[in-house]
């Protein structure tokens, strides 16, 4: 019976995220500021078509976070070639989307907003295997093909020229995305970027057909910030709105104009092999009042290796190397002082009563982070479950890195200031 009520309190938490009440969808952006939504929003076509529990939905972001932590993993590890967008990594697990514009006349699209990518690309009609809106480029009188002798067609992986257009193929878990290099005008709120490079999908097969199209927000050559370097000024911020949002509304500033005054800063720290990464030093962890004991090596900073600290915008829970998370966990439990402990999936610190949560802590070079219990806990309606929303790097993954993720990262403005390499975050209700 318990369990009964439980489910039913959880799926109501479900439903009432997947339903939302009056939700302003068709709000325009405004200046150089875009609507950011989740995946989840009413306003998304992308949301579940049938409701499902709370339980199995938080589930099963767990196991697309493994997905994502096992794309990151092979971005700082031993591959040379990273693809150009993450498909499944990207698509699967719950993110944040933003509307596009793209084409004269202006075609409306979704795109997922992804500061672990470089460049974009949007599924076209004619494609094999694509879905949801597409993009028509005989339709766009500003659209142009790239051919191989772009100097942009050797910054896509696998380039292939058997015509006249540069293409470029990607394989990720079970599925392959075929794309050819194009370049048209994106308009982001209303700032028009011309002659923009990204890829229109050709063909997708496998079981991880994406269904939307991708916004690289990292600091490749062919990411945002290097294609409006003059319009931005490769500076962009932020807040991403909570779970709990009825409208799921938060939004995406582009440029330095804007953007808060009163923020704390962090230095961006640069690893050569992996330039598009958001790398942070992450210099200690406190729990409570409590700086709790974590061998210096599961922060370091490692260029070689990859280790170290990035925040990211597509991992929804936060994962530390086990070392790490094993300290972090050990305080918690500690200080909230109930014996019982469950687990839920891969959540392994869960209480069926209530508990009164210590704040968490992520103490930066010139900057601390504290989480209050809102980007700490998930929990059901009724509050029979409430979990720790953190968890250690999974065992099949040999990650070293930590990776600040998008629950934690839920009503903070975070902006990235690329010129000055550095990265603020400052507290804001952005839903």
């Amino acid at each position: 019976m318990t369990m009964r009520i439980l489910l039913f309190s959880l799926a109501l938490l479900y439903i009432s995220l997947v339903q939302g009440l009056n939700p302003k969808c068709e709000t325009s952006d405004q200046g150089s500021t875009l609507q950011v939504f989740h995946v989840y929003s009413p306003c998304s076509p992308f949301r579940p078509s049938k409701p499902v529990s709370w339980e199995d939905s938080v589930l099963k972001m767990q196991a697309d976070d493994q997905t994502r932590l096992q794309f990151l993993s092979n971005l700082v590890g031993k591959k040379s070639v990273v693809p150009i967008a993450s498909g499944r990594q990207i698509i699967q697990s719950p993110t944040y989307i933003v509307r596009a514009k793209i084409g004269t006349p202006a075609q409306t699209l979704l795109l997922a907003m992804d500061t672990s990518n470089d460049a974009a690309w949007v599924p076209s009609t004619g494609c094999v295997g694509c879905s949801s809106t597409l993009f028509a480029p005989i339709k766009s009188t500003t659209f142009k093909p790239l051919g191989c002798e772009a100097a942009q067609c050797k910054q896509v992986p696998n380039p292939t020229c058997g015509g006249s257009s540069c293409s470029f193929n990607l394989t990720y878990g079970g599925s392959t995305i075929a794309a050819n290099l194009s370049q048209d005008t994106i308009t982001l709120a209303t700032d028009p970027v011309p002659f923009y490079t990204f890829g229109i999908i050709q063909k997708t097969t496998g079981s991880s057909v994406p269904p939307q199209g991708l916004l690289g927000l990292g600091r490749g050559p062919l990411s945002l910030l290097s294609q409006t370097q003059n319009l931005y000024h490769s500076t962009f911020s932020y807040c991403l709105p909570s779970f709990k949002s009825v409208n799921f509304s938060g939004s995406l500033r582009l440029g330095p104009v804007g953007q808060p005054l009163r923020i704390k800063y962090t230095p961006l720290l640069k690893n050569p092999r992996r330039s598009s990464l958001y790398y942070v030093n992450l210099v200690a962890i406190r729990v409570g009042r409590k700086i709790v004991d974590i061998p210096p090596s599961a922060l370091a900073f490692n260029p070689t290796t990859g280790a170290g600290t990035i925040f990211d915008s597509g991992t929804v829970f936060t994962r530390l190397v086990a070392p790490a998370y094993i300290a972090v966990r050990d305080e918690f439990r500690r200080r909230v002082k109930v014996a019982t402990v469950t687990s839920l999936g891969g959540f392994d610190t869960c209480y069926s009563v209530p508990i009164v949560a210590p704040t968490i802590t992520f103490l930066f070079t010139g900057m601390n982070v504290t989480l209050p219990p809102d980007n700490l806990l998930i929990h059901s309606t009724a509050g029979s479950i409430t979990c720790l929303a953190m968890a250690a790097a999974p065992d099949n993954v040999n990650s070293v890195l930590n990776v600040i993720a998008n629950m934690q990262q839920q009503n903070h403005r975070l902006l990235f200031d690329v010129p000055n390499s550095r990265l603020g975050v400052a507290r804001e209700l952005c839903t």
